[in-house]
Formats: C-alpha cells, structure tokens, sequence
C-alpha cells in the first residue's frame, strides 16, 4: 500500500496504523507543498475501501490495498470516481494537469501515461461534485464545461495519433477555464455543510473518506461547522485535513485531529518521483513543484521577476509617501528595494514605477493577463517569497528586527486579501493589484 507515495516516512506509521485497526477517525496530513499529502489521501481511501479481503480464517488472495489490486473499488477509486470519495478545498491544478499532458504525449502508448493524465484532470473535476455544488447557482454555468472535461476524458483513450494532440490541447484548454472559472481560494461554508450532510449518508462501500485539502483555507463560520463534525464523527467515514500550515488550524480543530506529519524530500527523492510518476527521465535536478510550474504557460522564471518589480514599486511609492511627509524611509523598505529592484531589473522589466496603475498594466502585459488561474496565485506566493528573502527573520538590531516582522505582517495579510478578493468574490487580477499595491503602500508609509 502506499506505492506511489515516495520518500515519506510517516508512511510506515501510517500503514502500522491500518494494519493494526488503530485509524483515527479524522486525521491531519501536514508538510510542505508537494510532498504527496494528497496523494496519501486519496490512496487512504482506496485501501480502506479495498474490496480484497478474505474470508475470515482464509488467506488474504493478495495484498490489501496494493496499487495494482483489482477489485471494483480499487478501480473506482483509482480513477477518482468512487461514490464513497468526497474531495473539497482551494488548490491549484493546471502545473499538474500540463506536466502530466506532457508526459503523456511523449509516450502515448504507455497505459500508465494516458492514466496519469486521466487522474490529474479527474482531481480537478472531483471538485465539482453534485454533493457539494447541488444548490449553487453557478454550477449551472460550469456544468458545459465540466460535461465537455468528461467527454474529452472518455475519447481520449480511443483518438488516433493525428488527433491526439488537439485533444489533450483541448483537455488543457477547458481544464484552465475551469479552475479559473470555477474554483476559489477559500472553502465555503457551504461544502463543508453539505460535506457534513454527506458524511452521515451509509456508505456504498466499505467506508467513506472526506478529505479537505489546505484546510486552514477558511473563515470562521465554515471553521466552526467543520469542528461540528469532527466533534461526533461518523463511524462509517473517515476525515483527512492537509495543510502546509497546521499552525493556522484553531487549537480546538487540531485537538481532533491524529497528526502525520509530512517532510520536504530531499533532491534525490525528487528526482526518483519525477522519473517514476512523471516518467521523464531527462527531469532537471529541481523541486517537484518548480518541475510542474515550468508546464505552464507562464512559468515561473516568467513571475518571479514580474513579482519583483511589484515589490520594488510598492517599496518605492512608499519611500516618495514618507519623504513627502517630511519622514526617513525606513530600513524594511530601503531594504525591499535593494533586494527587488535588481532583479527585475534583470529581467529586462525596468527600474520600478511610481505610478500604480503604469505598474498594473506592466504586470498584467507581461503575465498574459493572468488567464490562468494558478499563475496569478503563484504570482501572489512569490511576492511574499520576494519579502522574506529581503527581510531576514533575525537581526542583531532589536528595532530592525520589529521593523521587519511590521513588514512581513502588512504584506502577508495584504496578500491574504487579495487571494480572497479573486479567488471568493471574482475580482479580476488587475483591479485586485491596483487595490494590493494601493492599500500596501498606504499600510507601508503609515509605518
């Protein structure tokens, strides 16, 4: 059991749990992103419902829970479409869906290429489960695309090799639409409600697994309807959380919880899953998800500088509020600038703009207007990557030290509300950066 998720010792005590009936009713997988939580998730799922068991006194006809084992609810589950699987939570995609496109097309005869295709666009579509958007408006809206996705999906086990590459275009296409379209930053109320609703209904199978990935991707109100169910359970269900950041969980939601903790795998591990999951071996020595990003249409190289020159511009439009004031820029800011402005400028992208709006439109040029979803919240994540590179969490000033955490606090919760205002309530990236470098600047000078 557990095969495809490498390098991870929390496995074996996950497994020693299993085999000896010691399961939590509701669990917490924390780590690093990319470190196969919700791989181990998913794979829970299927082991626990695995229909390969003996009679009692008889010999087991082969490995419970084995990836290979060939019972209906190992298929199902495998193939994310089992009835007693409910997955829910804010998460991006598309990285996963391009690399794995690619890995199929390299080797289009390889059963096991066309099937991690599958399952990457199946992930995507199991978040739109009729148990959590029946009585959601929009759903109505997603619906073609979602049927379309579906359809794809069946036809291209069957396209020819001239056509196969429009296919998996189109696939890649409607799947971007979709988690732009469809998916949020946080988790509403309303599927853990109706995830709650769902996990008191009997099983079809064996047993059920809900599983709630970035867990700490909520407000108070879908919180407290969460620690409703983790209070009283149900016997037939079994509750997974992921976060990359437990510490964010309310004391009264990790107290529920039997930990697991996952741990950043080291180059060599990396690789090995590259090579064994993505099957390309030609895979540069780089982080999973740096390997997944560079699928994308905007990569990585592309946002981190585009995200440097944000940061210097805010620093910069923050320094000019202070000295028209008559105030010194403080040492965050001036640090900020030091470390941003070169790099962006760098990239070719010029010195940083005063003006705001000048700044959005450079951004936006550059970042293909953030069509894709994930790219704008990779976007976001790097801005907040660039402020902890130029402000160090220790010092040896005790006032610059303060001065730093002041910073790093004004942009994380800046950055917060930007990831709510479009991934909640559909404001579009340009007027969302316009309000982020607006209000960053006012929240920097004030300081």
């Amino acid at each position: 059991m557990f095969e495809n998720v490498l390098g991870q010792p929390v496995i074996s005590l996950l497994s020693q749990d299993i085999r000896g009936s010691l399961l939590a009713p509701s669990m917490l997988f924390s780590g690093p992103p990319a470190s196969g939580k919700g791989s181990a998730a998913m794979e829970l799922g299927r082991i626990l419902s695995c229909e390969n068991q003996a009679p009692t006194g008889a010999p087991a006809r082969a490995p419970v829970g084995a990836w290979n084992c060939a019972c209906p609810a190992c298929a199902r589950h495998r193939q994310l479409t089992h009835p007693d699987l409910l997955l829910l939570g804010p998460r991006t995609f598309s990285a996963e869906i391009a690399a794995s496109a690619a890995a199929f097309l390299r080797d289009p005869e390889v059963n096991a290429t066309r099937f991690l295709f599958i399952r990457s666009v199946r992930k995507l579509l199991a978040r739109f489960s009729p148990v959590l958007w029946e009585d959601d408006p929009k759903i109505s809206k997603l619906n073609p695309l979602i049927q379309s996705l579906d359809e794809s999906l069946d036809d291209i086990g069957t396209a020819c090799a001239d056509a196969l590459t429009k296919a998996v275009d189109a696939t890649l296409k409607n799947s971007f639409k979709l988690e732009a379209e469809g998916l949020g930053a946080l988790i509403p109320v309303a599927h853990i409600r109706r995830a709650s609703w769902w996990s008191r209904l009997a099983p079809q199978g064996k047993r059920k697994l809900l599983v709630i990935e970035n867990a700490d991707s909520m407000k108070d109100e879908a919180r407290n309807s969460l620690l409703k169910i983790l209070e009283e359970p149900p016997a037939t269900v079994s509750i997974v959380l992921t976060t990359a950041h437990a510490e964010a969980l309310l004391p009264t939601i990790l107290s529920r919880l039997r930990p697991y903790r996952f741990i950043a795998r080291d180059k060599a591990v990396e690789a090995e899953v590259l090579r064994k999951i993505f099957r390309d071996p030609a895979a540069p020595p780089v982080p999973i998800q740096t390997y997944l990003d560079g699928f994308l249409p905007i990569s990585a190289e592309t946002l981190y500088p585009l995200a440097a020159l944000f940061v210097a511009s805010v620093a910069m439009g923050a320094v000019i509020t202070l000295k028209r004031c008559g105030y010194p820029p403080t040492d965050a800011l001036v640090s900020l600038g030091k470390h941003t402005a070169p790099i962006a400028e760098s990239a070719g992208l010029g010195r940083p703009r005063e003006d705001i709006q000048s700044l959005v439109q450079a951004v936006l040029k550059s970042a293909d207007n953030f069509a894709l979803r994930s790219a704008f919240t990779q976007f976001l994540q790097h801005l907040l990557t660039l402020v902890g590179e130029s402000l160090p969490a220790a010092s040896l000033d005790a006032s610059a030290s303060l001065d730093a955490a002041a910073c790093r606090d004004i942009w994380r919760a800046a950055v917060r509300e930007a990831e709510l205002s479009a991934g909640t309530y559909n404001l579009s990236p340009a007027l969302t950066l316009d309000r982020l470098a607006f209000d960053l600047r006012e929240a920097l000078a004030q300081r």
